[in-house]
């Protein structure tokens, strides 16, 4: 269920868990799948808005718009977390170079959540819904790409991915179970 890499510096955790990404009381931060005005809309982006109430959406006002890659923070409003990182993810063969661009994402909010000194952060599967994303190769980029950053941490300790089903969660896993074999 999680890896340890104890071999670094500074040791993070990484999880993988099916779950509700807007009920994880022990994060301080989660990350919402955004659109490009930071408004509500459907997936985790309408589930987090839902939780967080009105308040976020008049927060995201001044932020937006956004571009893919980009991340960017606020209050956690009604959500059990202190805070929220808004992702832009790429839409799946418009938004180009979209590995790069979704590498982005995750680099940037964990990079941003490091940056305010928050320890534990909660990520969805980015792109992977109504950007269509294929679950796989986005779990790749994802995970290959926090293992990569895990080093550069100074106050990040447990990165949890929060996905919707079971499926999700094992592939997940699998992935990065792979990926953190080439690391050790």
């Amino acid at each position: 269920m999680m890896v340890d890499l104890c071999k670094m510096k500074n040791r993070i955790r990484i999880e993988c868990i099916q779950g509700d990404i807007t009920n994880q009381p022990d994060l301080d931060v989660v990350v919402n799948a955004a659109n490009a005005r930071l408004m509500p809309g459907g997936g985790v982006a309408g589930a987090i808005h839902r939780a967080a109430g009105p308040e976020l959406a008049e927060a995201c006002l001044p932020l937006a718009p956004i571009q893919p890659g980009e991340a960017v923070m606020t209050e956690g409003f009604g959500l059990p977390n202190g805070h929220i990182i808004h992702c832009l993810g790429p839409v799946y063969g418009v938004d180009e170079p979209s590995d790069a661009l979704l590498a982005d994402c995750y680099r940037n909010a964990v990079q941003l959540a490091d940056q305010h000194g928050l320890a534990a952060i909660g990520f969805p599967a980015l792109s992977t819904g109504a950007f269509g994303y294929p679950m796989e190769a986005a779990a790749r980029v994802a995970l290959g790409t926090l293992l990569a950053e895990a080093e550069r941490l100074a106050s990040v300790r447990l990165i949890r991915f929060v996905l919707f089903s079971e499926r999700d969660r094992e592939l997940h896993q699998r992935v990065l179970d792979e990926l953190a074999a080439r690391v050790s």
